[in-house]
């Protein structure tokens, strides 16, 4: 699924395709990823005569700001925006089209149908589901080293799980998490609230800084991400641990190793994050 670093350089190439066109049409092909409004007719009809005038992200998700509306968009595990001719045909693929007055056409395509869009009246998008609860982000001034102790400190997960609650700090997912944790020296199934003030304030500073080399470097491609143009992503050369299971510690030369920890598949240096109680 992509996280921060892919979903904020899908924004930033996104807005170069579609600032200031307006949508003269809609076709919904998969009414199942629109889940605000319930009906997809309104959905279709707000929409057309709308100007796209901004698309920035929040967390994970995706949010083209119009003259009424704003469309709140998670691309899940395949989602991929293109910007095409309305004369080029689209694939099985393919399920949300935006037709704009210069016949021009934003397509959405999902090869699991797992994508959701929620369409609110511009001021409302805060107020529910999916943004309502999410966390700071984390290169805001409201991220900082005391909000993560006071959050972690109430908690008995452990810091991976943690880290990848979303209402702690957002875009944070399984890749950046295990780089993260790589980076400050902390081993993924230690206690969230058992880290030491000086163990803390490093998971912060690494927190931010692997996110955004991670930016600057277009996100990470590991299996299918490329952005809305087509490129892929840099950082997977960057990455100390993720999907390098058997590899040699960029560090240490120790083996990388591969462990699950809350379900989901953890990559950490035996050496370099040793556990302690």
């Amino acid at each position: 699924m992509p996280e921060l670093p892919e979903v904020e350089t899908v924004c930033r190439t996104l807005l170069k395709l579609v600032e200031g066109k307006t949508i003269k049409q809609v076709h919904v092909l998969w009414p199942k990823m629109i889940k605000q409004p319930q009906e997809v007719e309104q959905f279709v009809d707000a929409l057309i005569g709308q100007t796209i005038h901004d698309v920035q992200r929040r967390g994970k998700f995706i949010k083209f700001l119009l003259d009424d509306y704003v469309l709140v968009s998670h691309l899940r595990m395949e989602g991929r925006y293109g910007l095409y001719e309305l004369t080029e045909t689209y694939d099985k693929h393919t399920h949300v089209l935006f037709t704009f007055t210069d016949d021009t056409q934003l397509r959405y395509k999902d090869v699991r149908k797992f994508g959701t869009m929620h369409l609110f009246k511009k001021g409302e998008e805060l107020l529910g589901e999916p943004l309502a609860k999410l966390g700071p982000e984390p290169f805001s001034s409201e991220f900082t080293v005391k909000l993560l102790k006071e959050r972690l400190k109430k908690t008995n997960r452990k810091i991976k799980v943690a880290l990848l609650d979303q209402e702690l700090v957002v875009g944070l997912g399984n890749i950046y998490v295990d780089e993260a944790l790589h980076r400050a020296g902390i081993h993924p199934e230690r206690n969230a609230s058992s880290l030491t003030p000086k163990e803390l304030t490093k998971l912060h500073k690494e927190i931010v800084d692997t996110l955004q080399e991670a930016v600057d470097k277009g996100g990470s491609t590991i299996r299918s991400y490329v952005n809305t143009q087509g490129e892929i992503g840099m950082f997977q050369l960057e990455l100390f641990v993720y999907g390098r299971k058997g590899e040699p510690c960029k560090k240490c030369h120790s083996e990388i190793q591969k462990l699950v920890v809350g379900g989901r598949g953890t990559h950490i240096c035996p050496k370099c994050q040793k556990m302690k109680s």
